[in-house]
């Protein structure tokens, strides 16, 4: 492997391992051994566990913010926009899986001790999204519990999927699940901003799960 390689190699494995066992669940040795390195290597590249996941979730914030101003810079205004909105960010949680896994690790208290991301990552990305559907939004609205509520549930959607009739989990490699759970999704937001519901007969064809016409481009974390 050549050298400048080195520390992209490792924030990709530390990114596939924390999303998959969390930060506490996760050792530098383990990184080590999976990125076919050795523990000295990791740490003068990347400083030790801490640095790593430091790293690792500035790494994805900076992926999430990149995505979010992308979208409401095309955003139009309305119902429309904000379908859109959620369709686009169900679309980049569906591929970047290891986002939500990252986000849901800390929801259950992994890597209590480094307390401080969510207000230093979350909210002002909250705060944008709510900002940016505040003009369609009906009266009463709560703005930040309807951005939060998409969150949660896509997050919830694309880590774990639905139960199907015979008790097994399926969706986020479904494109049939993918395309109902879509419809929720505009049926949910609709509700919470107090906007016209749109029925199943106006929704748009899906396209393997995805809206026609209204599909990000897939990308997947290295790793």
């Amino acid at each position: 492997m050549p050298a400048e390689a080195v520390p992209d190699r490792i924030l990709d494995v530390a990114t596939r391992l924390f999303a998959a066992l969390g930060y506490d669940g996760t050792s530098t040795r383990l990184i080590a051994e999976s990125a076919g390195l050795n523990i000295a290597t990791v740490a003068y590249h990347a400083g030790g566990k801490r640095d790593l996941y430091l790293a690792v979730m500035e790494r994805a914030h900076q992926a999430e913010r990149a995505f979010l101003e992308a979208t409401l810079a095309g955003l139009p205004p309305g119902a429309e926009g904000v379908r859109r909105l959620v369709d686009r960010y169900l679309d980049f949680c569906l591929d970047h899986p290891e986002i939500p896994a990252l986000w849901m690790h800390r929801w259950l208290s992994d890597a209590a001790d480094v307390a401080h991301l969510e207000g230093l990552y979350v909210k002002p990305l909250i705060a944008l999204a709510a900002g940016a559907v505040r003009e369609a939004a009906g009266p009463g609205a709560d703005l930040d519990y309807a951005v939060m509520t998409v969150i949660w549930t896509t997050h919830g959607f694309c880590r774990g999927g639905v139960l199907g009739p015979d008790g097994r989990r399926t969706g986020p490699d479904d494109p049939r699940e993918i395309a109902r759970f879509r419809a929720h999704l505009h049926r949910l937001a609709a509700g919470m901003l107090n906007l016209p519901v749109p029925s199943p007969l106006t929704e748009e064809t899906p396209h393997h799960g995805r809206t026609a016409g209204d599909r990000a481009p897939a990308r997947r974390a290295a790793g």
